[in-house]
């Protein structure tokens, strides 16, 4: 389950990927295969994947306990194997670490 606080130590990853057009559903599932693998990694704590309304885009919001235990994962062969068939499915993938700065409930 997703926590998101300011000032948590954990690292978030989020990347924006542009769905070639009705390609949404097929990236979605490919993309929610890599999220299970990355479940069983060490650090994880949390993935949420999001799709646009207007049937183009999906943004993967991931938390991890650290940045070197994510870039470790990474760099698993067996997330590399696949990594390219996203590549396939999209026009541009966007993607950044973040620190959480403010949150209001």
């Amino acid at each position: 389950m997703p926590e998101i606080r300011a000032h948590s130590d954990c690292v978030t990853q989020i990347t924006t990927v542009e769905a070639e057009e009705g390609k949404q559903d097929e990236l979605l599932a490919l993309m929610s295969e890599r999220a299970r693998f990355m479940a069983r990694q060490p650090g994880f704590i949390s993935i949420s994947l999001h799709r646009s309304q207007d049937g183009r885009r999906i943004v993967n919001y991931v938390q991890w306990a650290s940045r070197d235990e994510l870039v470790a994962a990474h760099h698993s062969p067996e997330f590399r194997d696949k990594w390219s068939e996203v590549g396939e499915l999209s026009e541009e993938i966007g993607r950044n670490l973040y620190e959480v700065a403010a949150v209001l409930d």
